[in-house]
């Protein structure tokens, strides 16, 4: 099968590769594992198990979830890629990209911030610890839960461990920022 102008074998589900090559707009979300193919364009949300792969001519603008990433077309917007993320020629990634594996092969062009380390394999769930917390926001862990002792963080405490949502996180640094 050709991919990316290249033979490669994808990851197998179920002997399927669903391949969407129309524009499309919204969200998608698979819950089970599927090999992803985009090789048109896709605005909006998608949230999927497996192998994604987005093509050579593909334009991508969205918030992308996934567990392994293969990206050779342009992108515009958020990656959380739980396993790895593959960069290819000639791919321009502009935004933010959280990973605890990437690699960007010659002729892939990044514009914007790289998120890597420990614990950013949970980076697509929505709950966090203050350990996470504080690598999200590239503060102090000290700092994060003194925020959160004194109620200027949205966190609640679990069996002595704060406990944050991740969309609360993001609503309190955008009014940080707008403050």
């Amino acid at each position: 099968m050709s991919v990316l102008g290249r033979k490669r074998n994808l990851p197998e589900s179920n002997g399927k590769v669903l391949d969407v090559t129309a524009n499309m707009q919204g969200s998608l979300i698979f819950e089970e594992p599927v090999a992803l193919r985009i090789s048109g364009g896709f605005s909006g949300t998608l949230q999927t198990r497996g192998d994604l792969t987005i093509g050579e001519g593909a334009r991508v603008e969205a918030e992308i979830t996934g567990e392994m990433i293969t990206v050779a077309g342009q992108v515009r917007g958020k990656i959380i890629a739980k396993q790895s993320l593959k960069l290819v020629a000639p791919a321009r990634l502009q935004g933010e990209i959280w990973t605890p594996s990437l690699e960007i092969q010659p002729g892939a062009r990044v514009d914007g911030e790289v998120h890597m380390g420990a614990g950013l394999q949970q980076s697509g769930k929505s709950q966090m610890s203050a350990q996470e917390v504080s690598e999200y926001l590239e503060v102090d862990l000290r700092l994060v839960e003194g925020w959160a002792q004194d109620g200027k963080i949205p966190a609640v405490q679990r069996g002595g461990q704060w406990r944050f949502e991740k969309n609360k996180i993001d609503e309190w640094v955008a009014a940080q920022k707008s403050s």
